[in-house]
């Protein structure tokens, strides 16, 4: 009995051991907040690690300080991986390691590459890593980075070259992500991150059916007893992609994406005319509830590779909602913006020639002051998916402003309602 109670602590000893060894020591970080954030919640970065070591992964995975090292140099290398770090002026908790999977050039592309080791790896891994610091004030997201395989030929001759996805969400979108089941609600926070291969951007989509890896369909492949037609070279493998299909039925090409939006003058100049009708008329029903800028006609811009209706309005709010400009622009969204998706969305039923709305609206802040009222510039940019989706209840507020973008004069801002409406003004 003793004897096997020693060797039950051992093990216990052992696995504590071990995922102490994936946190990065804090004497290793020389940037003064995030070592002490490093020393902080040492015990919460250890608690993730041994949550990532008791993971089942296809393939062999290391964490690890350095990407692009092959499975021998790996095993002796430092599996010190988790860490705060910071990613475009954020504080993140920080992953990386390698996955020794290979994935044959010519049947997988990038983009099926990419969605095939996020499933497989990233999400496991935020799916250890959010729930430990979803309400940590001192975390604003989460950067994942994975190195995996993939073979080639170049001038007839086979090659072997490392190839890296990194991925990075904000707090809220990475919540969303782990927390719901809905594809709807998970597709909506991956689009509010940003995610890349070899440093050049790609869109991950939680379903195989994703515009992007419709468009080079995968060759049908023949049936086996193994997944795919596997080869072995070490421990890494060729996979077939995760979404291909039996030879036997083999899945037709999907419509390939549309062509990149013309986002010429004359070109929305051209769909405001189009528009002019329906334009008229929802400013006319509407108007009495949005407050619409009178000398601001709806009109269309372009942003961030799309196209958006603008519809410039007037937001009064009460003297009680000041504060700091997160408050105001929150409480704008709750007591004014939130009202019009479903109205406005309503008029724009399959709606594919542009790519959603922006709620641009001057807020005033009544005061009793002598300096008069208080006024932020607010701009809400929905993309049609995230609208239809808090249309259909199917997403809250905040998951409606986590699939979009919100400027406050002129600024991206990361915008919590809650912690907004409810933090003291500054």
């Amino acid at each position: 009995m003793l004897k096997s109670s020693f060797v039950g602590f051992a093990l216990v000893l052992l696995s504590a051991a071990l995922s102490c060894a994936q946190v990065v020591p804090a004497n290793e970080i020389k940037d003064v907040q995030l070592h002490a954030l490093q020393v902080q919640y040492n015990y919460d970065l250890t608690e993730v690690g041994r949550e990532i070591l008791a993971l089942k992964f296809d393939y062999p995975f290391y964490l690890s300080r350095k990407l692009d090292l092959d499975e021998a140099q790996q095993a002796r290398a430092d599996q010190h991986s988790i860490r705060f770090d910071r990613y475009a002026g954020q504080t993140v908790v920080a992953i990386t390691g390698n996955y020794y999977v290979a994935y044959s050039a010519d049947k997988v592309n990038s983009d099926q590459r990419a969605h095939n080791s996020f499933l497989k790896v990233v999400l496991p891994i935020l799916q250890a890593a959010v729930p430990r610091f979803q309400n940590n004030q001192d975390v604003q997201g989460y950067a994942v980075e994975i190195s995996h395989h993939v073979l080639g030929r170049a001038m007839g001759v086979s090659m072997e070259q490392p190839e890296n996805l990194m991925v990075f969400l904000p707090q809220k979108a990475a919540v969303n992500l782990v927390g719901s089941k809905d594809e709807t609600v998970q597709q909506a926070a991956l689009l509010a991150g940003q995610s890349f291969i070899n440093g050049q951007p790609v869109t991950l989509w939680m379903s195989g059916d994703g515009p992007q890896l419709g468009a080079v369909p995968p060759a049908a492949e023949p049936k086996s007893e193994h997944s795919g037609d596997q080869t072995v070279s070490g421990h890494v493998q060729t996979l077939a992609p995760a979404t291909a299909a039996p030879a036997a039925a083999p899945k037709p090409m999907e419509t390939p994406p549309p062509p990149p939006r013309d986002l010429s003058p004359e070109a929305l100049s051209a769909l405001g005319s189009s528009k002019q009708d329906v334009l008229a008329k929802l400013t006319k029903d509407l108007d009495s509830q949005a407050h619409f800028v009178s000398y601001a006609a709806p009109s269309f811009v372009a942003f961030r590779q799309g196209i958006y209706l603008e519809l410039s309005l007037n937001t009064n709010l009460p003297e009680s909602a000041a504060g700091s400009r997160y408050k105001i622009a929150a409480t704008a969204f709750d007591d004014h913006i939130a009202h019009l998706v479903r109205p406005v969305v309503a008029y724009f039923k399959d709606e594919s020639a542009f790519d959603g709305i922006s709620f641009s609206t001057t807020v005033k802040v009544a005061s009793k002051s002598k300096t008069g009222n208080t006024s932020e510039a607010v701009e809400f940019f929905f993309p049609f998916s995230a609208m239809r989706c808090y249309e259909k209840y199917d997403c809250t507020g905040q998951q409606l402003i986590d699939g979009g973008t919100v400027l406050i004069n002129g600024e991206r801002v990361a915008l919590d309602l809650q912690t907004a409406e409810t933090a003291a003004g500054r």
